[in-house]
């Protein structure tokens, strides 16, 4: 899988927005929308809110998460924490990189929740080159991935597979070369 296909599941996520028009339920595949009506909120999967703010029909409602201060104590935690925490969204940076780009002007101190949301990232991916590096010296066969999205494990996986590939033909060499062994 890669980052465009980890983007489009992250599309799917509802979010809520101000429509500046009315409009009867709308009937999708994916499922139905609405109806919208003029300055009442509306939850839209994030695809259809990008599209409308595109269009200047609608003004975006940030995530919840996406409060300077909410993300100033989960970079806090995650800076404080051996393990990785728990994320407010499992597409949080999938999420902020769309929003930001598209509806900077609907987030408020847009600036700064790009800064808070890339230091987490910046902390967590830190995090998990620490950890794959602990795993490959200690010879490790398996590790724990939990509270990582699937962006991070993305991230990682070139990485890991490589180094797991490694590990598998030392250790094939090594069994087949007792004599070698110090």
């Amino acid at each position: 899988m890669d980052p465009s296909e980890v983007e489009f599941l992250a599309e799917q996520e509802l979010i809520s927005i101000l429509p500046n028009f009315s409009e009867k339920k709308v009937y999708l595949i994916g499922g139905d929308i609405g109806p919208f009506n003029a300055s009442l909120p509306t939850d839209v999967p994030l695809w259809v809110a990008l599209n409308l703010k595109q269009r200047k029909k609608c003004r975006i409602q940030a995530p919840e998460w996406m409060d300077v201060e909410k993300l100033r104590t989960l970079k806090e935690e995650e800076n404080k924490e051996e393990y990785f925490t728990k994320m407010p969204s499992k597409y949080y940076m999938e999420m902020a990189s769309l929003l930001l780009s598209c509806a900077a002007e609907d987030i408020p101190h847009a600036d700064e929740v790009r800064t808070l949301v890339k230091d987490i990232w910046d902390l967590r991916v830190a995090k998990l080159r620490k950890s794959v590096d602990l795993m490959v010296g200690q010879q490790a066969v398996h590790a724990r991935l939990d509270d990582l999205t699937l962006m991070e494990i993305n991230t990682i996986r070139p990485l890991l597979t490589e180094s797991l590939n490694h590990m598998h033909n030392l250790r094939c060499v090594a069994s087949e070369n007792p004599s070698t062994e110090s």
